[in-house]
């Protein structure tokens, strides 16, 4: 089952979810957790994250630096392995990207999904870790995410990075990939982002889940940007609720986005984060309302590992 073939046959507005991988240490327990209640709204996929290692530097004792390489949520493969197995109707895409990666490790990832069966991919740069102001590729990676996809069509039409392979299968991979509505924070502008955008289509890419958004007048005026280049495949909004105080401020600074100021104006009547909240799920209650008024194929909720606000919108609207 792939996940275009749902988005293009919708009959109506279908709902997925992105989990994010336990932090090292932990179990899957909370995984589960975020799914079981969700599962009452027949999510067509769940999207799994990966994220890159991150690099660290704790002083010692001698004044020197010691680096320290850390992988804090590990296991993307193996997570989405255990909920294809577990919760068997339910489509699972495995992000992947391109930093952390040579060439040749993703192939042998591709090859891993392969085996497990899941030919559903959403295809990534990835951010740069932390400590790195800009995306630097592993050394023989993919800079940016038009090559990883052109490696992932390659193996669908069998050809694999050893030429001297024989007798080999092709693999049958959808390739989703990320849109932006207000442009990627690395972008000089907007027009820039959607030429990156079409190459990434051209290059053998089936659909786009769009960064989050809070003004549905940005996702309007993206789709119609993308019609007017060419770009005709489906594409499905990404909605993130705010949860805090936290999110409200971060989230701006980390993912370049704006926020209506009827929002601002509501958020900052608030005294507490529950009351946050709230008002997190009001507005996203609105918000997809009017986008299943709209037409949009799917609805696709961030839950970063907590879903029962994502519940609650859910419940309103489907």
């Amino acid at each position: 089952m792939k996940v275009i073939n749902f988005l293009k046959s919708a009959k109506r507005t279908l709902f997925s979810f992105e989990i994010l991988p336990p932090l090292k240490g932990h179990t899957i327990q909370s995984i589960y957790e975020t799914i079981d209640p969700l599962l009452e709204f027949n999510p067509i996929n769940i999207n799994v994250t990966y994220h890159q290692e991150e690099t660290s530097y704790r002083q010692l004792k001698n004044g020197l630096l010691e680096k320290k390489t850390i992988w804090k949520r590990p296991g993307t493969v193996a997570i989405s392995a255990s909920i294809k197995y577990k919760y068997q109707n339910i489509i699972v895409v495995p992000h992947l990207i391109c930093g952390g990666f040579s060439k040749e490790e993703t192939e042998n990832a591709l090859i891993d999904l392969n085996f497990l069966g899941m030919n559903n991919i959403l295809a990534l740069r990835g951010d740069p870790p932390r400590a790195q102001r800009t995306f630097m590729p592993e050394e023989n990676g993919h800079e940016n995410t038009i090559g990883l996809i052109r490696q992932i069509i390659d193996m669908n039409k069998g050809i694999y990075l050893d030429e001297e392979l024989r007798n080999i299968e092709s693999t049958n991979f959808s390739v989703g990939i990320a849109g932006y509505p207000e442009k990627h924070i690395e972008a000089p502008n907007m027009e820039t982002d959607l030429k990156y955008l079409k190459e990434k289509i051209d290059a053998g890419a089936e659909y786009i889940v769009t960064q989050m958004f809070f003004d549905n007048s940005k996702y309007f005026d993206f789709v119609d940007k993308c019609r007017k280049i060419g770009i005709d495949v489906p594409i499905v909004p990404g909605i993130k609720p705010i949860r805090n105080f936290s999110d409200f401020k971060l989230i701006p600074m980390i993912f370049n986005i704006s926020y209506p100021q009827t929002f601002v104006d509501a958020i900052q009547q608030c005294t507490n984060n529950e009351q946050v909240k709230q008002v997190g799920i009001e507005w996203c209650i609105s918000q997809t309302r009017e986008l299943i008024k709209y037409g949009v194929p799917a609805l696709h909720f961030f839950t970063i590992g907590k879903s029962d606000n994502v519940f609650e919108i859910a419940k309103a609207i489907f």
